[in-house]
């Protein structure tokens, strides 16, 4: 498999490189330098990627694979479609070197947009509102203010300025509490603890509970839990919780995270009176299963958050995360069950979202009154006196 995809990613490389020299050999007809000098960038670009991964350490290889991802993605999708044009139009009595001149410049532009707006829906989030009801009573307020964001992806990328912006964001929306689940890092815990973003996080303004994701990944030396419990994330590591208000928090190990311990065996003891909230950062429930919201509805959770789906983050990827997960993003509800799904504060490879846009998660909850609930109560003794 591993040769099948470096054979298939050369292939593409060719395809890529020949519509560049195409463009240049007939912008430039007399000069060989600019084609040539088109080749070497494509290389550094295409292998710099693989350098990134190898040399994690060297921040200008993160940004150079980003910026060549960017550049895969734009000419997967768009140069068949200009190629079929082109082959079309050469059926026209139109000049065929002055056509390509013009779809070269027209892919350039394209490509300069496109890589504008994604960037701009990377780097400013928005807040997306969910309002659902738990028929189940609090020792408090019979409402409450969650926010949630997941997959900020720290690192070099979604940098210090990123995590600034997700703090001041949160805080502007008066959290009573604050749910992190999962891809809190970037695969880099090294790089992430000797930046300032383990101090940013700490100006949170409310409690903070957070799960494992799949790039939250543990180095040798460095205790990934303890690292992050640091900024008062308050790990949830295969655990739970039980907040002052009665509600329990279960925050399980990623689905990539083996072995983790059955949803099941974790709500065992688990006061199901009260609410139940369960974060987990892949949209998976069961070993080896999809997210059947149908067993996690049987298994007594009221509200379970997760990420990880980035909602495919570029068009059209969205298509296949919504067929690989029953829900891929957004809210869904089954019986007592709500499903939330965020798309993501952060994203993964390069910060280009098209389709899609970073956002922060506010869901205003709202509780049975435990008055309410203790009349209930109080009636169902009356009754059963009677009989």
């Amino acid at each position: 498999m591993g040769i099948v995809i470096l054979v298939v990613y050369h292939l593409i490389l060719l395809y890529i490189g020949w519509n560049g020299w195409v463009w240049l050999a007939t912008l430039f007809p007399q000069h060989m330098l600019p084609r040539y000098i088109w080749v070497i960038v494509l290389v550094i670009l295409a292998y710099s990627m693989f350098l990134g991964f190898w040399q994690r350490e060297i921040v200008a290889f993160k940004w150079i694979g980003a910026v060549w991802i960017a550049i895969l993605y734009f000419s997967i999708l768009w140069l068949p479609i200009l190629n079929l044009i082109l082959l079309v139009l050469r059926l026209t009595p139109w000049s065929m070197s002055t056509m390509v001149v013009w779809a070269g410049w027209v892919s350039l532009a394209g490509f300069v947009i496109t890589l504008s707006i994604g960037m701009y829906n990377a780097y400013s989030p928005v807040v997306r509102n969910y309002s659902i009801t738990i028929d189940k009573p609090v020792n408090g307020p019979s409402e409450m203010n969650i926010v949630m964001a997941s997959d900020m992806h720290f690192g070099a990328l979604s940098n210090e300025s990123h995590a600034r912006r997700l703090v001041e964001r949160v805080n502007a929306l008066n959290p009573d509490l604050i749910l992190l689940p999962g891809d809190i890092i970037d695969d880099n815990l090294l790089y992430y603890s000797k930046t300032d973003i383990p101090e940013i996080l700490k100006g949170f303004q409310a409690p903070v509970y957070s799960s494992l994701g799949n790039h939250d990944r543990f180095e040798q030396g460095v205790d990934l839990v303890d690292v992050l419990n640091k900024s008062n994330l308050h790990v949830l590591y295969d655990e739970s919780v039980v907040l002052d208000n009665g509600i329990t928090l279960v925050g399980r190990r990623d689905y990539s995270d083996r072995p983790r311990t059955e949803l099941g065996k974790l709500l065992d003891e688990v006061d199901h009176t009260h609410p139940v909230i369960v974060l987990d950062h892949q949209p998976y429930e069961l070993d080896h299963q999809p997210y059947e919201l149908d067993a996690e509805q049987k298994l007594g959770t009221d509200l379970v958050v997760s990420g990880h789906t980035h909602r495919g983050q570029m068009a059209p990827f969205s298509l296949i995360t919504n067929r690989i997960f029953e829900n891929d993003w957004g809210h869904l509800q089954k019986g007592q069950l709500h499903s939330i799904v965020s798309s993501g504060f952060g994203f993964w490879g390069t910060p280009i979202r098209t389709g899609t846009r970073s956002e922060i998660v506010q869901i205003h909850v709202k509780f049975r009154d435990s008055g309410a609930a203790g009349n209930t109560d109080n009636e169902a003794d009356a009754a059963a006196s009677t009989s």
